[in-house]
């Protein structure tokens, strides 16, 4: 599959569906763009991160309880001692407590200084798995199935603002529910996501109780429907995707006992899923008008095959995706293609990622899109190889340009417009990390030649012209940040 001589091609190719150029990928990429891009679906594998410093979530949580277990353990130690401190100085007698201290030395004020205090446990995983994240970015192909982890994670949003647990268990969340499933089929990813402990904590199900349970008629605890209501809104059949309250508290019902094990519970693996068949709706559920009857754990299976088959789903994610990939005004005719596309291979994302690639539209249309900010510092990263050693200053700059990572402001995830991410503001603080990056930069590469990295023939002549009349090597390499043809996609 070929897409002709223009040299805009291969940019495409690389800034919008993947996370930019490489040294020698446009070139590599020149011949066949579309062919070029889709090399990575053929390797379904490439999007698995496994590494044996990252723990899966199981275990990840098991070494935040423990943690917190010990810090508990450790905060009541201290208080007894202080309790007992204070008792024994009230036995003092005054002459005693009037005796004369020795005075302290230099060398006992240096061993009374405190050392800093550890990183709590799920600092340490949050910082190991996003390093992992960025290494992986970075060093991919074209970065097609990177840009697809991203889309999906964004889309089945947690935010590690939430608790300690969500940010212990996010990074185990994508590479568990969402890198395996990105090529395969939506029902699978579904079904993964809404059983895993992250989104479970995030969205409150582990405290969800069928009114009528055994559970429920015991503690009189209720229904929690927040996990519901956004499977329905935003993970599968959108605002308008034409269900009603009463789906809602359905789904609710259908979805409870969906839980993890707790350090104490004594059932399964700490960390892991376990449902909770005493807290689990006994009754058959009516959901977007059809009957599920009451089988535990397999009735939420079920209603989630179901819910990602509907035709409704089929739009919601065909929208979200060429709005995400093509332009914030996806064209109609492309966002139909992928419906069909999703209804017609049962949800095969894999499908419906080729379609998208080999729709002439979907290269035609402009570059009217501007990099997340992720994408941004990855795009730079691979333009020069200057990923930094330690995840800090990506994290920080990902912080300064309001997209702090695995942290939307809801479950709806991180904005995906232009207008979210081109304000003056924003721009403004791109210019500020631009020149960061440029003064960190190490490549031996004359600025022209990173130019023609990240660019090629495709370079406007004002960008050209820009760069080459810079007053110094960081001031070039901003500009080539900053400039039209690196912030498009």
């Amino acid at each position: 599959m070929t897409f002709g001589p223009d040299p805009r091609a291969e940019l495409v190719a690389l800034n919008r569906f993947g996370l930019g150029p490489k040294p020698g990928d446009l070139i590599a990429a020149a011949a066949d763009p579309r062919g070029f891009i889709l090399q990575e679906t053929q390797q379904p594998r490439a999007a698995l991160l496994e590494l044996p410093q990252l723990p899966n979530s199981s275990a990840a949580l098991q070494a935040l309880f423990a943690d917190q277990q010990k810090t508990r353990a450790e905060r009541e130690r201290a208080a007894a001692q202080a309790m007992a401190s204070a008792a024994q100085a009230a036995l003092v007698s005054p002459a005693m407590a009037a005796t004369p201290q020795a005075p302290m030395t230099a060398a006992t004020a240096l061993d009374a200084k405190p050392k800093p205090p550890e990183p709590p446990v799920e600092q340490k995983l949050f910082r190991a798995e996003a390093m992992a994240r960025f290494q992986k970015q970075a060093a991919a192909s074209a970065g097609l199935l990177e840009r697809l982890v991203a889309f999906w994670s964004n889309h089945f949003a947690v935010s590690v603002a939430k608790d300690a647990f969500v940010r212990a268990a996010v990074g185990p969340f994508e590479r568990e529910a969402i890198r395996p499933f990105v090529l395969g089929k939506f029902a699978d990813m579904l079904r993964a996501v809404e059983s895993h402990p992250a989104m479970l904590f995030y969205l409150d199900n582990q405290r969800s109780i069928g009114p009528n349970s055994a559970a429920g008629r015991f503690a009189g605890k209720g229904l929690n429907e927040n996990l519901a209501r956004e499977i329905l809104e935003l993970h599968a059949l959108g605002a308008d995707g034409g269900y009603a309250q009463a789906d809602v508290t359905a789904l609710a019902r259908i979805l409870t006992g969906w839980s993890f094990a707790e350090p104490d519970s004594g059932v399964g693996a700490p960390g892991a899923f376990l449902f909770k068949s005493n807290w689990h709706e006994p009754d058959a559920q009516i959901l977007l008008g059809e009957s599920y009857a009451p089988t535990g754990q397999r009735q939420g299976e079920a209603a989630l095959v179901d819910i990602a088959r509907r035709a409704s789903t089929a739009t919601h994610i065909a929208g979200k995706f060429a709005r995400h990939f093509i332009a914030d005004e996806a064209p109609p005719d492309l966002v139909a293609k992928l419906a069909k596309t999703f209804r017609d291979s049962d949800g095969d994302l894999k499908a419906v990622t080729v379609a998208l690639i080999g729709d002439d539209e979907a290269w035609r249309a402009p570059m009217t899109k501007i990099r997340t900010p992720n994408e941004f510092l990855i795009a730079a990263a691979r333009a020069t190889g200057g990923l930094p050693p330690d995840p800090g200053p990506t994290l920080n700059m990902l912080n300064a340009l309001g997209m702090p990572l695995w942290q939307p402001a809801g479950p709806n995830g991180f904005a995906d417009t232009l207008a979210a991410w081109a304000t003056p503001e924003s721009m403004k603080l791109r210019l500020d990390v631009s020149w960061q990056i440029a003064q960190r930069a190490k490549v031996a590469e004359n600025p022209l030649g990173i130019l023609e990295v990240v660019a090629g023939p495709a370079a406007s002549p004002e960008t050209r012209d820009a760069v080459s009349r810079a007053e110094s090597r960081q001031q070039a390499l901003a500009i080539i940040f900053m400039a039209p043809e690196f912030q498009r996609r």
